[in-house]
């Protein structure tokens, strides 16, 4: 019996030993959640409450500001600190972005980022009525902005039902960023056949950074500083490599003084001789390459 019924459980000190990805062992992934919150509806989040503590009914103007603010100005600011790095990035992105935020869709795919599917608005797909037409939707909308459909996903609110999993894989997806439970990719089980888990983060995201633990403005830099020592002692010591992902959304880490420090983590993991950065499907292709999945994940569930 898995406690887990779509990853085996294992412990990080027993795992194969994975290759340096392009010789380098520290695998930096920098991931820009790009999401369309519509105005007439409840916004999924928000940095002021309403008077009185009561939930506000759309139109919700400060907590939709809030957000437009990082579509408008967050999202170049970023975008430049990146390019002027010369650091690829994975743009987790609902489809709808493309209809309603053309320029930014544009600029998106013109910098060269990776399009990974995020549905399309920013709604769980535990709340939609069909997740297999949404899924679809939102992938073949991707296609038709970059030629091909996305390779990876990642839900809004890392929602799933029991069934996603499965809709996804049978859609096409290889990689999936839901379930954020280690430091490396892992074999998950579908009905139709194995799909590969990738590492996302609720520590290095910055929502949960900001919005919801109140961090001081220097707050990510100080924890990807923690951070990297670990790795770096856990690498010297085992020769397994780790994975730092940076989960933005350019409403919070696009805002000046909180850019400010970002700008400084980027440049301590630029300064590394160990560090490579990279993408979502590069990462995936990087671990498929070097382990195949396992009779757990390859038989098929009950």
């Amino acid at each position: 019996m898995w406690p887990n019924p779509r990853v085996p459980y294992e412990l990080a000190s027993d795992r194969a030993p994975l290759p340096p990805l392009r010789g380098k062992s520290l695998i930096v992934h920098v991931v820009m959640n790009i999401e369309y919150w519509p105005f007439d509806r409840p916004m999924p989040r928000g940095i002021i409450p309403a008077p009185h503590g009561a939930a506000p009914a759309p139109p919700d103007v400060p907590n939709y500001a809030w957000v437009e603010y990082g579509m408008r100005c967050g999202m170049p600011r970023i975008m430049g600190l990146l390019a002027d790095r010369g650091i690829p990035a994975s743009a987790f992105i609902n489809a709808q972005v493309a209809d309603v935020y053309p320029s930014l869709m544009a600029a998106t795919v013109d910098a060269g980022w990776e399009l990974v599917g995020h549905g399309w608005f920013q709604q769980s797909l535990k709340a939609v009525d069909d997740e297999r037409d949404v899924i679809a939707r939102s992938l073949d909308r991707l296609a038709q902005v970059q030629g091909h459909r996305p390779r990876a996903w990642l839900g809004c609110g890392l929602g799933e039902t029991y069934d996603t999993p499965d809709i996804l894989r049978e859609e096409g997806i290889e990689f999936l960023h839901d379930w954020a439970l280690d430091d490396l990719p892992v074999w998950m089980r579908t009905k139709h056949g194995p799909i590969v888990g990738l590492p996302y983060t609720f520590e290095l995201n910055d929502v949960p950074v900001y919005a919801i633990q109140n961090g001081s403005t220097d707050e990510y830099l100080k924890r990807v500083e923690a951070t990297v020592e670990i790795y770096a002692a856990e690498t010297a010591r085992t020769g397994q490599p780790r994975i730092m992902t940076l989960a933005l959304h350019p409403h919070i880490i696009g805002v000046p003084h909180i850019a400010h420090h970002f700008a400084q983590a980027l440049d301590l993991l630029a300064a590394r001789d160990d560090t490579v950065f990279t993408t979502s499907s590069e990462m995936g292709d990087w671990f498929t390459a070097a382990q195949a999945p396992g009779a757990a994940v390859t038989e098929s569930p009950a």
